[in-house]
């Protein structure tokens, strides 16, 4: 794979400041408080309109429009799939601690071949679905790669580094499943990345 040129570092911003297509967008926040002691997944399930998507919605489901399209986003069980609805996909089980109140914050990605996020870390897991092209994310555990069909999870804590790689814009949908108590991202000053995605393969 070809090595990324650096565009510019990437950062996410409310969607009220959205100006333009690309970016890194935060498009909803739900509190979702102390999540049962079992196995917790995200589930990603579209729906032709949001008159649909309402009623399957359970008490950890978002709904909202986000690439072209209307998602029902659901933190918890494993739900069933209504009638109307087209399940994507399910990530997880998710790595939490017990005994802390979460909140599910979602965001939209589009990101040009090259563009590099800041490096960061998350008061929880960080969960990765790409719809098309590629994203090489560089931990101090080694490089892991998200593209369709292969989603990615970051434990919370674990400083990271984000490249967009490929030819095409990588389009796809993040959750940050944050300590409702601790700010959900911080930017990270002592660790750097070592370049692994920027050296292809």
């Amino acid at each position: 794979m070809a090595a990324a040129q650096t565009q510019g570092l990437e950062s996410c911003r409310p969607v009220s400041e959205r100006r333009e297509p690309e970016g890194c967008w935060i498009l909803a926040s739900k509190p979702l408080g102390m999540l049962p002691d079992r196995p917790i997944f995200w589930t990603l399930d579209v729906y032709p309109d949001r008159e649909s998507a309402q009623p399957a919605a359970q008490s950890g489901s978002t709904v909202l429009d986000a690439l072209g399209k209307v998602w029902l986003l659901t933190v918890g069980d494993k739900p069933v799939l209504p009638s109307g609805g087209k399940r994507v996909t399910q990530i997880g089980p998710l790595p939490l601690k017990p005994n802390e109140e979460y909140t599910a914050q979602y965001r939209e990605s589009i990101m040009r071949p090259g563009a590099v996020s800041r490096t960061h870390l998350h008061s929880g897991p960080e969960v990765f679905y790409t719809e098309t092209g590629e994203t090489w994310l560089e931990t101090p555990s080694g490089r892991q790669v998200s593209r369709k069909g292969h989603d990615v999870v970051v434990p919370e804590g674990e400083p990271m580094e984000l490249v967009a790689t490929g030819s095409d814009n990588r389009r796809g949908l993040v959750l940050v499943l944050h300590s409702s108590s601790r700010p959900h991202t911080t930017v990270v000053t002592n660790w750097q990345s070592s370049g692994l995605c920027k050296k292809g393969n």
